[in-house]
């Protein structure tokens, strides 16, 4: 690799360290820390009790959850098994870990269920502080949609809510990104005097470009976080000049990340924290 990254560069881990460790799981979460990753990147959900839930998925999914006894979760049952309507103790008895992820041969089934947020950052901060590392910082995607109001989650007020009170409370505030495809989170955590950053994500298929989701958001987030094959030297430039950092998704072969750093990003988010790590390792070097 040819560029040098800059000290400000953010490796971010998505779900933690998918391509190695279950999805959204503390473990994955301090793999991604111990392989050097700044923020740790991860998806929230809320349960029927009202607690910040990590999943990525409404529902338990029929890829890689189980019941309690150790039955697989089946792709006719996994849309009635909705984690807005189970409790947190509910949500737990549920392993999604052992059974690996069918897109991630290298994936390490462990045991695992799907941890409250304020159980990530107690694990997160105490192994940076024990293993002598900067503590981590977060970027946190809150899955709601207006279709899913009411039906897989609250409204954007309650759900924007619950998310910033748990991270308030944690003392985390200022390091934790809240990331959204549902530009009305990102508006409610703006209005709520949120203290950290706000990062807009972008589908491929979300009509028009930057420009148009800027004015469709109706202000500039910190972060600009798109699909990464929507990187270009146009869009490098256009975020570059608002003074918007770029930090696209979900980046998981070299040579893309590589063209990526040589054309300027500000970060890369990636299922495995390892490919990632060798190029800052070369970086440095």
């Amino acid at each position: 690799m040819t560029a040098d990254l800059p000290d400000t560069f953010d490796a971010q881990g998505h779900r933690g360290a998918r391509g190695l460790l279950p999805e959204n799981t503390v473990d994955g979460m301090l793999l991604a820390l111990d392989l050097g990753m700044t923020t740790l990147e991860m998806d929230v959900v809320i349960s029927s009790d009202g607690v910040v839930v990590l999943s990525h998925d409404p529902t338990m999914s029929a890829d890689i959850c189980s019941h309690p006894d150790g039955r697989p979760v089946s792709p006719l049952e996994d849309g009635d098994l909705i984690l807005y309507e189970m409790t947190l103790e509910q949500i737990q008895a549920f392993d999604c870990g052992l059974r690996g992820h069918p897109d991630f041969p290298q994936q390490q089934p462990r045991a695992a269920s799907k941890p409250a947020l304020t159980e990530v950052f107690s694990a997160a901060e105490k192994h940076a502080l024990e293993s002598g590392r900067p503590l981590p910082f977060y970027n946190i995607e809150t899955k709601s949609s207006p279709s899913g109001d009411g039906v897989y989650h609250p409204g954007p007020a309650q759900f924007t809510a619950a998310l910033m009170t748990a991270a308030r409370e944690a003392g985390v505030s200022e390091r934790v990104t809240i990331q959204s495809f549902d530009e009305r989170t990102l508006v409610h955590a703006r209005t709520g005097g949120w203290e950290g950053a706000l990062s807009l994500l972008v589908g491929r298929h979300k009509r028009g470009g930057y420009a148009r989701h800027m004015r469709r958001l109706g202000f500039m987030p910190d972060i600009y976080s798109p699909d990464h094959r929507l990187v270009d030297e146009q869009l490098i430039a256009e975020t570059r000049d608002a003074g918007i950092r770029l930090v696209p998704w979900t980046v998981n072969e070299v040579d893309r990340m590589i063209e990526l750093i040589e054309l300027g990003v500000d970060g890369l988010i990636t299922d495995y924290p390892d490919r990632l790590a060798v190029l800052i390792a070369e970086s440095d070097a």
